[in-house]
């Protein structure tokens, strides 16, 4: 079942999908909420740098040109390129104007950004957004059904509304006659959208006429049990077959993200923003 969302925003084609087989949409942020989280950083950092200006001039005019070159070349690195980034990269993906919008930068996979994102994001940013006047991250959030800017391409990221309110479902219990047949048994990884329409089905069921019920019962136990040996007992009512399918595949699922989990945490060093 999807999750509900109450915000006004455009939603992503292909939901990413939960060990619960719930599909949660990603609210993808407009491209006039990421044009006005853009002038407020820009506010802000036109502010900053002026300030900043005074102190660097006085250096300058007291330096040789090649000191002065230097200053001058590391004060435009700090300024778009450092301070972006860093604020990115602190926050997981927001900057003062995404703060103040509501606005942050997520993974492709909606996972929190780490240093190296949000390096990558500033870094083509330079280009795409300073040298160009915003131009080309535009045409490029137009062209893109996430509304993804160059940096975003790169950096393998997208923007979403982040005040958003997710409602997740409870997930399917494990029909109790049935766990010890689905703990035994070979019970494949479900395509998503197999799943999406299993965990669906059992959440509407009950409200559902007999008629109905029927058809999309049948329909997705044949779709179900390829992916199951051995066939659970004779008899057994198809529904709780589909419940304990999906339910033991969500104990699966679960218990291999935390042996990923321990493992990653084991051989990959932690990110030092962190």
């Amino acid at each position: 079942m999807t999750a509900g969302v109450s915000a006004p925003a455009s939603y992503l084609g292909d939901d990413l999908v939960t060990g619960e087989a719930v599909a949660v949409e990603m609210p993808v942020a407009s491209l006039p909420a990421r044009i006005g989280a853009a002038l407020i950083d820009l506010v802000v950092l036109y502010v900053l740098a002026t300030g900043s200006t005074v102190g660097l001039a006085f250096v300058i005019g007291s330096s040789s040109t090649a000191v002065g070159t230097t200053l001058t070349l590391l004060f435009v690195v700090f300024w778009f390129v450092v301070w972006p980034a860093g604020w990115e990269a602190i926050t997981r993906g927001r900057t003062i104007g995404k703060l103040a919008v509501g606005l942050r930068t997520v993974r492709d996979d909606g996972g929190p950004i780490v240093t190296r994102h949000a390096v990558t994001r500033a870094l083509v940013g330079w280009v795409e957004l300073w040298l160009t006047f915003g131009m080309v991250a535009i045409v490029a959030a137009l062209l893109n059904r996430r509304g993804k800017r160059l940096g975003d391409l790169a950096a393998g990221t997208y923007v979403i509304h982040d005040r958003v309110s997710l409602r997740m479902a409870q997930p399917v219990p494990m029909p109790p006659e049935l766990a010890a047949w689905a703990r035994d048994a070979d019970v494949a990884e479900l395509p998503p959208g197999l799943a999406v329409a299993l965990r669906q089905f059992l959440g509407r069921a009950a409200g559902m006429s007999p008629a109905a019920r029927e058809v999309l019962g049948s329909d997705l136990i044949d779709r179900v049990l390829p992916y199951v040996s051995p066939n659970p007992p004779a008899g057994t009512p198809r529904e709780a077959v589909l419940a304990a399918v999906l339910a033991e595949r969500r104990t699966r699922d679960a218990g291999r993200l935390r042996r990923e989990t321990a493992l990653r945490e084991r051989v990959v060093p932690a990110d030092p923003v962190a």
